[in-house]
């Protein structure tokens, strides 16, 4: 049994949600907190496998509640929102940087046409969450350095021609994008494209997020654009992002690859095609294996690629696949990403 704590300050909500987690025979709610200082005492006293977690609440608010919670007794959290909004899915974004694991939105009314997939959505991400085993967060934790590279031409260049760098990622994705993101140089020479798996609706606001930090300007991608060099470009919900020939973004209703729609594997697989030798692949943080197997098809055409270390990932499963099937040229920690991608562009820069 996966042993719930529910926190929200709604009783309707708390009961709503309840009904939904507990009718799935392998969960089992052990207690439900209207507080964020009453869903510490009980997390603290019941060592639950997973916690679901509301934003907004009197006195301690989810932030702060996620914080202590995960400083003191680290516990899968999955964030519950209320609404997909920019201005809630933001917030929603801000509770990963406190180590939540994931954000869902609540399911609406049961005579909704989308209620079945959204109570599907976050029965299946409470169940996955619970497999994952976090750490102790420590206050004030220092955070990896990341040096502030400046292109020049006097500085040794690489060899290779890079036109563009897709990134993949999923559970644990957002917070190492982010990372990575603001530390990449503003004079970037070259495109990024990103496929992070999240759930439907969110996908706006994680943008929103992402751009408050980031040292390049993003966007959420748009079927026929021409990618500029140093702009960032993040797949939409229900569409397969690739790139097309002429350095386009190709956005296609397709079949969901390794159940996943858009796909790190649908991504990697256009770029090998389009960009061949002239690319950058990284895969970073997720469950599963989506994205292994095609960033091996651009490494065999000549890619660069890179997956995230072990030590620094939530969850090192699609990363794992990666090294398994030897799909990886670099295995390197977010900051030691950032450097790499860095010294890979030099020579896109020092022939402009």
């Amino acid at each position: 049994m996966i042993r719930t704590i529910i926190v929200d300050d709604s009783r309707v909500a708390q009961e709503f949600i309840a009904h939904l987690l507990s009718s799935d025979p392998d969960i089992q709610i052990i207690g439900i907190a209207n507080s964020g200082e009453e869903a510490i005492r009980l997390i603290t006293e019941f060592r639950p496998d997973v916690v679901t977690m509301d934003i907004h609440m009197p006195g301690l608010d989810g932030y702060e509640a996620t914080r202590i919670i995960m400083e003191t007794v680290p516990t899968p959290i999955v964030i519950v929102s209320a609404s997909a909004g920019v201005t809630h899915a933001i917030n929603s974004f801000r509770l990963f940087e406190a180590g939540a694991l994931a954000v869902v939105l609540r399911p609406p009314s049961m005579d909704d046409p989308g209620f079945a997939g959204a109570r599907k959505t976050l029965v299946q991400t409470v169940k996955l969450m619970s497999e994952i085993k976090v750490v102790k967060r420590f206050p004030n934790q220092l955070k990896e350095r990341i040096p502030l590279p400046v292109f020049s031409a006097a500085e040794p260049s690489s060899s290779l021609d890079i036109k563009l760098i897709a990134i993949g990622a999923s559970t644990g994705g957002p917070l190492v994008l982010k990372t990575i993101l603001s530390g990449l140089p503003k004079n970037l020479p070259v495109p990024v494209l990103i496929v992070q798996h999240i759930s439907k609706g969110f996908v706006k606001g994680f943008v929103d997020w992402l751009s408050d930090s980031s040292a390049i300007p993003l966007h959420l991608a748009q079927n026929g654009d021409f990618l500029i060099p140093g702009h960032g470009y993040i797949a939409p919900d229900d569409y397969q992002m690739g790139v097309s020939p002429g350095i386009k973004i190709s956005l296609k209703k397709s079949q969901p690859e390794n159940g996943l729609c858009p796909s790190v594997d649908y991504l990697f697989r256009s770029v090998a095609e389009v960009a061949g030798p002239g690319a950058i692949g990284v895969l970073l943080s997720g469950m599963g294996r989506d994205g292994a197997r095609e960033l091996k098809t651009m490494k065999t055409k000549g890619a660069f690629t890179i997956v995230q270390d072990e030590a620094s990932c939530v969850v090192f499963g699609m990363p794992g696949e990666a090294v398994k099937i030897g799909a990886a040229d670099k295995i390197l920690s977010p900051g030691r990403i950032v450097e790499k991608l860095s010294e890979l562009c030099k020579n896109n820069h020092a022939a402009q």
